[in-house]
């Protein structure tokens, strides 16, 4: 179990940047540490993603040095074991809306007295071989995991300030897409009506003693956002990528 610097980032007052993506390449988590993220968002909802592949993006992420993350398809403790086993150090749960969900995501991810997460010799204990003992490794685990639910529901907003009371939330990851179209703006977040919804979260969140984080698909997106106190900045490796290449492939007649 390493140090989740992210997690210290974030304490510290700092902002942490890095990608989602639904590929199953460890390379590509090599190239995203190498370029000096600070995470890499593993992505099982809308990936093709086996916890075989999910074990090896860890190893890439931890050989790079940069924290691995996943956002996991159901709120279905079992599957987040296998994802936490595997060394992901901080889940971002989608689709989540009322407080018992956030709630089982806690004791998903939490061992006991926090959670009710399961303890196996698994690779996210060192195989039960490594130097801490058990109570030791407990402890530590539960102090740099990561739970994030994502709002993406207007019936999750409802429910926020309950869930901003929950021991055990670190912060809340906003997704706009799917937010906007929750208000009933199928064509994106540019509306005022999103934008004045995604200003009232935020303020929410904060006055909780919380942090947030959201996408931003460039720099001055993010400087934005950050000045609105974001501490947690994501964008998407094929997002990324398209940018580069309209900039690249602007020259070709």
């Amino acid at each position: 179990m390493r140090e989740n610097k992210l997690k210290k980032r974030i304490e510290s007052e700092k902002v942490g940047f890095g990608v989602i993506s639904p590929t199953t390449d460890p390379v590509i988590c090599e190239y995203i540490g190498l370029n000096n993220y600070d995470f890499y968002m593993i992505d099982g909802e809308h990936g093709g993603i086996s916890i075989s592949d999910v074990t090896n993006m860890v190893r890439a992420c931890e050989l790079r040095d940069c924290t691995p993350l996943a956002r996991i398809r159901s709120v279905d403790p079992k599957l987040i074991l296998q994802y936490m086993d595997a060394g992901v150090m901080g889940v971002m749960m989608p689709t989540i809306d009322t407080v018992e969900d956030v709630k089982i995501l806690i004791d998903a991810i939490k061992y006991p007295p926090l959670g009710r997460r399961g303890l196996g010799p698994v690779r996210a204990s060192d195989y039960m071989q490594g130097e801490m003992s058990q109570l030791e490794y407990v402890q530590f685990a539960n102090e740099q995991t990561l739970v994030m639910p994502q709002i993406e529901t207007l019936d999750c907003v409802k429910n926020l300030k309950a869930m901003c009371a929950l021991e055990g939330v670190d912060g809340f990851i906003i997704g706009p897409r799917d937010l906007a179209m929750s208000m009933g703006f199928y064509d994106g977040p540019g509306h005022d009506e999103v934008k004045k919804m995604l200003d009232d979260i935020f303020a929410t969140i904060l006055d909780a003693g919380k942090w947030f984080g959201t996408v931003a698909g460039t720099s001055e997106q993010a400087q934005v956002l950050m000045d609105k106190g974001a501490r947690f900045i994501l964008n998407s490796v094929q997002g990324l990528i398209k940018v580069r290449s309209k900039e690249f492939l602007s020259a070709r007649t």
